[in-house]
């Protein structure tokens, strides 16, 4: 059966013909002084006086820790920015909505808003604690966010988005082997100027968001911004529980820079805050048909019976000086940051109500063996950075750039468990610290060696040293140590093989890259690179299902080479690239399962190839379109490796191994599509003195994902969809904008991650959202 609001899949068709007839009508009919009467669209120049044809702008990157050409970088890169990223926004939606959205990245969360992880080129972690880390690390006006909650901060009032491909670990350190996705927001300036905007849609979401900046004195500027999204529950609890409802959340979020341009020095200071409330992610049981991986006949999205508790509370805030002098021949970059979270999420696991063994009527929906409700938080967090820079600037055919970075970081985390048939009563809990304190020295180069040709190279050096102590624990729940009677602190020490509950691991590491552009003329590069990365080791602490597991430090070597070209006089632009990589020893997580166990584990070798390619051309004046390709073809090489397969109803497809486990041996990565896809197309026509009448709509695809590491029938995503359309009117030369817009706009309903310990339960991509959307510049 369809779900209830699903649209028949034509609407993609019509979404489509909307931009058609602009690619019909002849180009001088919608060129006629386009650049003066309207704002140039995302990457579009002005036309110049030689030319009434619209050309893509220059994109500036700091890929390699400065400002340059994206076609000069010899980095598989990709960009979000303007108005592109404004509409993939404009449902309220968290930074979720870049998945997809550039080739190889995909982003997914069993945390709803809070805890957003990121795969680049199929690589990345499912683990769901709150002291993992993750190979593709984010980092955020020059600074990194490792603590994965800190990954989740909202997008507004960002100049742009870059999403760099492949092991960035010479220029920016550990935990970068699969990429970085960076964020850079608006800078203050001398000029005055900012935005208001207001954007409502279904379910009641608003979603408010405004900056405002200028000079405060002939040496400094200042700029403001803000944000606030809210959404009710759009989810019904049919059950009489805690929670009337599901899926509502308000969120807002703030930061505050300011920026001193003397004579020879500069500084930006920069403080930012973010608070969430709303319900965690939701989980549904048995939704998955048993022998496929298709929604159960007569699903619901609208409506979920559970009788655990549901709410997710987020306080960050954070800080940074970002300062530098020039030397003339060389400048010195100082960049300090400090960030701190405390978050607390709980949710029904079990995905519904009651429990098998009350007896026929007293669970459901389907068979729920027995009742899981948790909660995980971190009460107390602290992170320190700072980095020293100095570069060279000598004018010459060689140039280079060395310094030192620092990093600390002390947290706690907590975990709960709840009895949902006893009034929700707490029967478990334990607390763990975690620090991790880490350095490194780095240097990079590149030599101009022939007016074709250019090398660079990078080297950095790092020393990480984590440690967790498992503080307090105790449990008297449905868990093995139940026989013991009250779980202890210490009597879970005594289930531990070497009596020791802390882990105090330390790594060494050097990173290295070396790559190479060869400029065949003024428009077309070839470029090559080798690189390599890591990911320091992980430690999941011992529980009432498992023993304290500790994961060795991941490395990876990847291999690119690619073209990057502007042509058709500039109206046009293509970098594409091909790829190989190998991870040694690469982290996994085995979640669930059987056991219901967190486990650490090391997989021998993991290989990821494919190609990537970033399209963008003005058929017309007028009509802009992009086009993104990936694929990733990822497999675990480890002949002896196994995991617990589901803890009931599913259907696990790989072989037995002498341990009673799965064989995970030749399986690709989890969460690593194969295949994604995304697509964009901006047409407008003049109205009017300054005014402008456009369409903008935008898809991305993804084709099946794994959800865990071994593979089974259910327990396998299928490809989905998601597209989203805009119908505006701009006015006074782009000041003023209404549009009318509507976000998976096909409304599709996939299952996009599942809990594999209990049944068949999992959650869901976001819903439809449709509404309207003002903005003022000025």
């Amino acid at each position: 059966m369809q779900p209830a609001r699903t649209l028949p899949r034509h609407a993609l068709s019509l979404a489509i013909a909307l931009v058609l007839p602009a690619m019909l009508l002849p180009a001088h009919a919608l060129a006629q002084d386009t650049a003066a009467a309207q704002p140039a669209p995302v990457e579009a120049a002005p036309a110049t006086a030689t030319t009434d044809a619209t050309t893509l702008d220059t994109v500036q990157v700091t890929a390699q820790r400065k400002v340059e050409n994206i076609q000069d970088v010899p980095v598989s890169v990709s960009t979000v920015s303007g108005e592109k990223l404004d509409a993939l926004a404009s449902g309220g939606t968290d930074v979720r909505f870049l998945s997809g959205r550039v080739p190889s990245l995909n982003i997914e969360s069993s945390f709803g808003r809070a805890f957003p992880r990121f795969y680049i080129r199929g690589y990345g972690n499912t683990d769901f604690r709150l002291n993992t880390s993750q190979p593709v690390s984010l980092v955020y006006d020059d600074v990194v966010q490792e603590n994965p909650i800190l990954k989740g901060f909202p997008v507004f009032d960002v100049g742009q988005v870059e999403v760099l491909r492949g092991p960035q670990g010479s220029l920016f350190g550990r935990n970068s082997p699969a990429g970085v996705v960076k964020f850079e927001s608006v800078r203050p300036s001398q000029d005055f100027g900012g935005y208001g905007k207001v954007g409502v849609g279904s379910d009641n979401m608003w979603n408010l968001e405004g900056a405002v900046g200028g000079a405060l004195t002939e040496n400094w500027s200042a700029r403001a911004s803000a944000l606030f999204q809210r959404r009710d529950d759009w989810v019904t609890n049919t059950y009489p529980g805690p929670n009337d409802g599901f899926e509502g959340y308000d969120e807002s979020a703030g930061r505050v820079q300011f920026l001193y341009e003397g004579d020879g020095f500069e500084a930006l200071l920069n403080a930012h805050a973010r608070h969430l409330n709303g319900t965690a992610r939701l989980f549904r049981a048995n939704i998955i048909r048993p022998g496929s991986n298709e929604l159960v006949a007569g699903f619901d999205e609208n409506r979920v019976s559970l009788d655990g508790l549901s709410a997710a509370n987020l306080d960050s805030q954070g800080a940074s000086a970002r300062l530098r002098w020039d030397f003339g021949q060389y400048k010195l970059h100082s960049i300090t940051g400090y960030e701190s979270v405390d978050v607390n999420s709980r949710g029904d696991i079990d995905g519904g109500f009651g429990a098998a063994f009350l007896g026929p009527g007293n669970s459901g929906p389907g068979v729920i063996p027995f009742a899981s409700e948790t909660a995980d938080a971190i009460p107390e967090h602290s992170q320190w950075t700072q980095e020293f820079r100095l570069e060279s600037d000598s004018g010459t055919a060689f140039d280079w750039q060395a310094g030192l970075f620092l990093f600390q970081e002390d947290y706690d985390v907590e975990s709960f468990s709840y009895d949902s048939l006893n009034n929700n009563a707490q029967d478990g809990y334990q607390r763990i610290n975690q620090t991790n304190d880490s350095w490194a020295v780095f240097a990079a180069a590149q030599w101009q060696v022939a007016p074709a040709f250019e090398l660079r190279a990078g080297l950095r050096y790092t020393v990480d040293e984590k440690e967790l102590t498992v503080e307090e624990y105790s449990n008297s729940g449905f868990v093995p140590c139940v026989l013991l009677g009250k779980c202890t602190l210490a009597q879970l020490a005594a289930q531990e093989p070497d009596g020791d509950l802390s882990a105090s691991p330390e790594d060494k590491k050097l990173s290295w890259d070396l790559s190479g552009t060869y400029k065949l003329n003024d428009d077309v590069n070839l470029y090559a690179r080798v690189a390599t990365g890591y990911r320091g080791s992980s430690i999941q602490s011992a529980g009432a299902f498992n023993a304290k597991s500790v994961a060795a430090p991941e490395t990876s070597t990847s291999i690119e080479a690619g073209i990057k070209a502007d042509f058709w006089e500039n109206r046009a632009r293509l970098n594409a690239g091909v790829f190989y990589y190998e991870v040694e020893d690469q982290q996994l997580t085995a979640v669930g399962g059987i056991g219901n166990a967190n486990i650490l584990l090391n997989a021998e070798k993991t290989v990821g190839q494919g190609f990537e390619m970033d399209f963008q051309a003005y058929l017309t004046d007028s009509l802009l379109v992009t086009l993104g390709s990936s694929y990733n073809d990822t497999e675990i090489q480890d002949a002896d490796l196994e995991v617990a397969p589901c803890g009931g109803g599913c259907t696990p497809t790989d072989p037995v191994g002498p341990r009673g486990g799965r064989l995970i041996d030749g399986n690709p990565l989890p969460q690593s599509p194969k295949w994604t896809h995304n697509a964009t197309a901006r047409w407008g026509m003049p109205v009017g003195e300054g005014g402008e009448f456009y369409v903008f709509t935008d898809w991305a695809y993804r084709s099946q994902v794994n959800f865990f590491l071994y593979e089974s029938l259910e327990f396998t995503g299928k490809s989905l969809l998601e597209g989203g359309l805009r119908v505006g009117y701009n006015w006074d030369n782009g000041r003023y904008d209404v549009a009318a817009f509507a976000r998976n706009i096909t409304d599709e309903v996939q299952v996009t991650g599942g809990i594999d310990f209990n049944n068949l339960t999992g959650f869901i991509n976001e819903p439809r959202t449709v509404g309207v959307e003002f903005k003022a510049s000025f």
